[in-house]
């Protein structure tokens, strides 16, 4: 029996309430005393402003709602309300996003504090609608601070953080936070949910760089010169790398509040005396947690390295867990086409490609991974390791329970799922702790 994944050792600290990931972020929106949000629907974000619609209605959240005719006139309400004064969100996925994307340069390059809700969707043609995570992936170029949650209430606690972040001096740049579709979105778990005090306590009245107020001539966006431009493009690098001094003061008063650590930009499962490394984000990654536990009762020493962050990117995290392991595997539910996973990029990157590294693109699409998926590709990339010595493949795509081996990796033999040495998956089940 492989080790159980321990339970969470904070104690609620307001009311836990079963929920959805998408009503998650909507109470961290009402936590957070939104004052507008423009709302455009598209699957499977819609039910977090459908949500909000109804606590405006209900009179639980003082806040206007702007109800636009696309995902663009969303961002750029949004926009336009904050820079205003107010503290404002919306929500989006998948081509949703796509259309705003000129919007989301506007709102990074005028240094203006929003947040924004993407949950995670595949982009098409051809036509789907379930999990992938290339639409979170395009945003990392320009500007935004990037979260992606592994589970409900971490969708609940990195919007409120994210509200904290974005709206500090030292920041003063957008968020988002995504949120796996369907998975995480639409699936009910119990939620922590921190009383209006607590939340009040931990966000101080809204703070941004400048307010756009009637009367008063104010000129943002104009034609400036080149040299001015590139200034005014190393000072947003320099904050949003920066942001990560932010993120963990504020993710460790965030703990004395909550009892909920987010002191880190990455959480490492058993990665101490770890050899072998499974690295991704999302909500995969807690199957990866328990993939971990059986290929450790099949004596291989893996730990899981989760990026909770995406941008500002961990790279002091990723290379004190990583630099000193045999081989890192790095899960990616995208691919930047005609090289590899954007994790892999990053990852491999900023580990110098001095562990042997494998990119398995997997579950693009909303294809089912499970923890004994992982599992196995965990101990087939063990094997390809101790058969050839040392190894970099960048693609080795897992589809339906076999491999792929994809330029630019080189051709290699690998087995097929069905063949997995015998692992007990089912007991795994049974362990209520799980």
């Amino acid at each position: 029996m492989a080790n159980s994944i321990p339970k969470p050792q904070w104690q609620v600290t307001g009311q836990l309430i079963p929920m959805r990931g998408n009503d998650a972020v909507a109470y961290a929106v009402k936590l957070a005393r939104v004052e507008f949000v423009a709302a455009y629907p598209i699957t499977p974000q819609t039910i977090i402003v459908e949500k909000i619609d109804e606590m405006i209605s209900h009179g639980e959240l003082e806040a206007d709602m702007m109800h636009v005719e696309s995902e663009h006139s969303a961002l750029a309400a949004t926009y336009g309300a904050a820079i205003g004064g107010v503290r404002a969100f919306t929500a989006t996925s998948s081509h949703g996003l796509a259309y705003m994307y000129e919007v989301l340069w506007w709102v990074a390059g005028s240094r203006i504090p929003v947040v924004m809700a993407i949950v995670a969707r595949a982009i098409g043609p051809p036509w789907n609608i379930h999990v992938e995570h290339s639409d979170v992936m395009v945003t990392r170029e320009t500007g935004w601070l990037v979260s992606v949650a592994e589970n409900n209430q971490e969708a609940l606690d990195l919007t409120i953080l994210m509200f904290r972040v974005t709206e500090d001096p030292r920041v003063y740049l957008p968020g988002i936070i995504g949120l796996d579709g369907f998975i995480l979105s639409h699936t009910v778990e119990p939620v922590d949910v921190p009383p209006q005090e607590v939340i009040d306590e931990f966000l101080p009245p809204r703070r941004q760089p400048y307010v756009f107020e009637p009367g008063r001539l104010v000129a943002m966006g104009n034609l400036m010169p080149d040299e001015i431009f590139e200034e005014h493009r190393i000072d947003m690098h320099y904050s949003l790398a920066s942001a990560s001094r932010v993120i963990k003061e504020a993710g460790r008063e965030y703990a004395k509040l909550t009892g909920r650590d987010y002191s880190n930009l990455t959480e490492c499962y058993r990665c101490s005396d770890a050899d072998y490394l499974i690295a991704g984000t999302g909500s995969w990654m807690g199957d990866a947690k328990i993939a971990v536990d059986l290929l450790r009762e099949k004596g291989l020493k893996f730990g899981a390295l989760r990026l909770r962050w995406i941008r500002p990117f961990p790279w002091d995290e990723v290379r004190e867990v990583g630099l000193n392991k045999k081989l890192v595997v790095i899960l990616d539910r995208s691919i930047s086409f005609g090289y590899a996973g954007q994790l892999f990029i990053e990852l491999s990157s900023a580990l110098e490609a001095k562990p042997s590294i494998v990119g398995v693109p997997a579950g693009i699409g909303g294809l089912d991974i499970s923890y004994s998926d992982i599992a196995y590709i965990g101990e087939e990339a063990v094997r390809l390791l101790e058969e050839k010595g040392r190894i970099y493949i960048p693609v080795l795509w897992y589809h339906l329970g076999g491999f792929k081996s994809l330029p630019p990796s080189r051709q290699i033999e690998t087995t097929r799922r069905a063949q997995f040495l015998s692992i007990d998956i089912e007991s795994i089940g049974e362990d209520e702790n799980r």
